[in-house]
């Protein structure tokens, strides 16, 4: 059964730069899209980006559009998120999400997603 797993989060200063990796394992990955969402405590799971694995199309919340880039490297199974200009209002635990496609409701709607890692922490200090 396949697997995600994040990996990249860390502590950094406001304006730094992070990239995410979220790779998958255990078997055959052809996912329709995967997406990035983050959950900072107490509030609501967040879309942050997402792509079409055969990369046609990317979307991205308005939150972090400009900083954000999604991008994946289909040889490796993994997906990415380089992350620029952060801020402390980016300070959450971020998880990489792969939907099959046999319930699509939306790049950005959480129950696209069939299949969730358990999340990397960024912390951003001002």
């Amino acid at each position: 059964q396949v697997q995600l797993r994040e990996s990249g989060g860390g502590l950094v200063q406001a304006g730094a730069s992070l990239r995410l990796s979220c790779a998958a394992s255990g078997g055959t990955f052809s996912p329709y899209a995967m997406a990035w969402f983050r959950q900072a405590p107490g509030k609501e799971r967040e879309f942050v980006a997402a792509m079409t694995w055969g990369g046609g199309r990317t979307w991205y919340s308005d939150s972090v559009k400009g900083r954000f880039t999604i991008s994946r490297d289909n040889a490796k199974n993994t997906v990415y998120l380089e992350m620029n200009s952060l801020k402390p209002e980016d300070t959450a635990v971020y998880l990489c999400a792969a939907a099959y496609g046999s319930t699509w409701y939306g790049a950005t709607v959480p129950v696209s997603y069939g299949k969730w890692g358990q999340g990397t922490q960024v912390t951003v200090s001002s």
